[in-house]
């Protein structure tokens, strides 16, 4: 499988930074796994500035060391699997906390035509003192969930260190996260591109390292759900916004006709109102903020399974845009008129219609707002050459 093109079949890639009491037992294992499978391999370790003599032992091995200039996990591995040769690239980290022995079995499920072999320690066995238990049954298991749940990505270990891709697929995925977050990235991209993804069960050991690992449990945490949100703006603004919007809707319309009385004690009248009116107002915004991210994530290729978003946007314009909103506005500014007008012609007396008032007001803040989100939403989809609208109609035509 390439093998015509690539003279290394498989590359190990491992990023490393001051890992010289352990990263010599990856090397050595990876070696030998070569050998007794009969793989064409290579060992590249990815140094993000070692002192402690780890490039030194990693060349006396028979590893091949690529400099990673820039800092970070995900910018050492970028580092390394950029200069790998082969056609299959297995990760791992130089702590060996993950057994390189056991990559001939990534290596077979490549070859039955997988673009990524997961490594799922959950299933593999997780050894004493090797995961703290907050990782174990909430951290780890948790954003699994969240990954499956958003990106429906079917994995059962999404934070595995140890996986293995073809470098095809690596160079069509276009990850770009420097941090810990390359690998949360690579599994969203992957499952959003639809790649052909697997796992195999493999144990993690305590590591060797003999240093506090980089991890911290909160702050990680937090960027790791931080960073799916932003992947998944249908879920952080879409499903929020349309709640608020319905919700605020049917209060509004609930109570235009006026006070309704839930107990003989309870009684919802104007100021329940007017939250459905902020809860609408809020709602359309939030929409509007996630089709800004839905565009920029298409525009800048964030979002590689945004085919219906791409058949949405042939079919809407700017001008589509611009329609409804001054539709909208022109409705509000109309009922606003006629209420004005009823009122001077009662003498600028006691306002008696802040109901309608509020009513009319609302679809005329919303039509502005439509009005002016058309223009930013098409000017995002013209950036990079990602034409939507007339102009991807004159592109197709």
């Amino acid at each position: 499988m390439g093998s015509e093109q690539f003279p290394v079949e498989v590359s190990v890639v491992i990023p490393c930074l001051n890992e010289v009491k352990s990263l010599g037992f990856c090397v050595e294992k990876a070696l030998a796994a070569f050998q007794s499978a009969g793989l064409r391999g290579e060992v590249v370790v990815a140094d993000n500035g070692s002192t402690d003599g780890s490039i030194e032992l990693a060349t006396k091995l028979g590893a091949r060391v690529v400099l990673a200039k820039q800092r970070g996990y995900g910018a050492a591995l970028q580092a390394g699997i950029a200069s790998a040769k082969g056609a299959f690239i297995i990760m791992g980290d130089a702590d060996d906390s993950y057994d390189f022995t056991e990559v001939p079995n990534f290596v077979a499920k490549w070859r039955e035509g997988y673009e990524v072999v997961l490594g799922n320690r959950f299933r593999g066995g997780i050894k004493p003192g090797a995961m703290p238990p907050l990782h174990k049954y909430f951290g780890n298991p948790g954003l699994t969930w969240l990954i499956n749940l958003f990106f429906d990505a079917g994995v059962g270990d999404g934070y595995c260190g140890m996986r293995g891709f073809t470098k095809d697929l690596y160079d069509r995925l276009d990850l770009r996260s420097t941090g810990m977050e390359f690998a949360l990235e690579f599994v969203i991209k992957a499952a959003q591109a639809k790649a052909k993804i697997t796992e195999i069960p493999v144990i993690l050991w305590p590591d060797k390292r003999g240093r506090p690992p980089h991890l911290r449990s909160f702050r990680d945490g937090w960027r790791s759900l931080r960073f799916m949100l932003m992947y998944a703006p249908n879920w952080l603004y879409v499903l929020p916004g349309l709640s608020l919007f319905i919700l605020g809707l049917a209060i509004v319309a609930w109570l235009l006709p006026g006070p309704r009385q839930i107990t003989p004690r309870i009684t919802l009248d104007i100021h329940t109102f007017t939250f459905g009116v902020l809860f609408t107002l809020l709602g359309v915004q939030i929409l509007s903020t996630g089709a800004f991210a839905k565009v920029f994530s298409y525009a800048e290729r964030f979002d590689h399974g945004a085919m219906s978003l791409k058949r949405l946007l042939r079919r809407i314009t700017l001008e589509t845009g611009l329609f409804l909103g001054a539709t909208l506005s022109l409705a509000g500014l109309a009922g606003s008129a006629w209420i004005t007008w009823k009122w001077a012609a009662s003498g600028f007396g006691p306002l008696q219609a802040i109901r309608w008032v509020l009513f009319w007001a609302m679809w005329l803040f919303i039509g502005v707002q439509i009005i002016f989100s058309s223009f930013c939403l098409s000017m995002l989809g013209i950036s990079r050459d990602t034409y939507i609208g007339d102009y991807q109609r004159r592109k197709d035509g």
